[in-house]
């Protein structure tokens, strides 16, 4: 659940961004043409961003970077703290284009890198496009040659991230990484991607706490939004998703030691042509997981294959697994007003672990119906219960 204090409206971190700008205090401005980069998508410009970034995180005052509108051939970028600088500012109105040939960023890990920093905000109405297609066909192609590709937009052990308006294109993976950060704030955000595209996940979040993901559209070819081990305290409103995988905690349970996820809301929420709709899953295997304090709420499903799904019991291609049961802990899940269309005879489907199973699962004013008729529910090591209206007929 959201901590108390934390609710302001989203509108307010726009504004703080821009009086912070024009504010009496100090801000010195760095324009990425004054160091050297080139607005014809033609020139590499990675030196003038790398540039641009080093004066303004070894700047005394709060510093403002800008990227003009235009198109900047860019490589693969680190920018690293510990600034001097009290804060920056990125406002990118032009489109950042990667290189033509995939392997000059499927070979790094991250195209935009941003690691150890505090204070950092990127706005405005530019792209990030990643030129995937290609790199996806490679990989379609089963080739043993091609590179595992690159985030957009990684933050590590970061904290006060804001990231407002911008747009990420056909990204060669996920598009945006929240590793080991805190107070981290999502508004606006829009990503695309073909439904067919491998491991494009829209933004990924581990070992984080804080995190607000808000008004944001996502359209991809893996799970919209995917939450990792050590999330704790995540906020998400207002996203739409599909095409894609739907919105995912986990894969949890690859890991035996693994820190659990807890305290998180997911309010106002749309789905249309997804696989899931809201999903929570673990690979049958042993773990110190666990998942509690889930709150889904207030979500409409539009042709989705699986609108609601526990399942404990995952193991693609039967590897690393066979036999196995999974060790996440899952309790005090609540799912209330959810309603829509199932695109499969199972609306709701709960398969959770024989050695731990699903407790605290509560169902609420949920109305799911499968081709104009009634759907079914499926429940398997499960203990909760249905309050007020709930179809399919539940099985709890």
């Amino acid at each position: 659940m959201k901590l108390p204090g934390c609710n302001l409206p989203g509108i307010m971190v726009v504004v703080f961004v821009m009086l912070s700008i024009n504010s009496t205090s100090a801000v010195t401005k760095f324009n990425v043409l004054n160091f050297g980069a080139k607005p014809n998508g033609r020139t590499y410009s990675t030196d003038g961003f790398l540039k641009a970034w080093n004066a303004a995180c070894g700047s005394a005052d709060s510093s403002f970077i800008y990227v003009p509108k235009g198109r900047y051939l860019v490589g693969s970028l680190q920018f690293k703290g510990k600034c001097r600088s009290p804060g920056i500012i990125i406002r990118i109105d032009g489109t950042i284009v990667a290189p033509l040939d995939y392997g000059v960023l499927g070979k790094s890990r991250n195209w935009f890198s941003f690691e150890g920093v505090t204070g950092v905000s990127i706005i405005g109405a530019g792209a990030f496009d990643a030129k995937g297609p290609s790199l996806w066909a490679c990989k379609a192609s089963n080739s043993n040659s091609c590179p595992s590709g690159a985030t957009t937009l990684s933050f590590t052990n970061s904290n006060n991230i804001r990231i407002n308006g911008l747009m990420s294109l056909n990204s060669q993976m996920f598009h945006i990484v929240i590793n080991g950060c805190k107070n981290v704030h999502i508004q606006g955000v829009k990503i695309i991607a073909a439904g067919d595209s491998p491991n494009t996940d829209g933004i990924h979040v581990q070992l984080s706490t804080d995190v607000e993901i808000l008004k944001t559209s996502i359209k991809t070819g893996d799970d919209c939004i995917s939450i990792g081990p050590g999330t704790k305290n995540l906020w998400v409103e207002q996203v739409t998703c599909g095409p894609g995988h739907g919105i995912s905690i986990g894969s949890l349970a690859k890991d035996l030691k693994e820190d659990g996820v807890q305290n998180v809301t997911m309010k106002r929420t749309t789905f249309s042509n997804t696989q899931n709709g809201l999903r929570i899953k673990s690979w049958a295997r042993p773990s110190t997981g666990f998942v509690e304090g889930v709150r889904f709420t207030d979500s409409v499903m539009r042709n989705v294959q699986n609108p609601i799904v526990i399942d404990q019991n995952y193991c693609p291609r039967n590897e690393n697994c066979p036999g196995q049961v999974s060790g996440v802990k899952i309790k005090d899940i609540i799912y209330t007003d959810i309603r829509g269309t199932s695109s499969t005879p199972v609306a709701i489907k709960f398969d959770c672990s024989t050695k731990n199973p699903c407790t605290g699962i509560k169902l609420q004013n949920v109305n799911l119906t499968y081709l104009k008729k009634a759907a079914q529910s499926f429940c398997s090591n499960v203990v909760g219960k249905a309050v007020d209206l709930v179809r399919p007929d539940s099985c709890l």
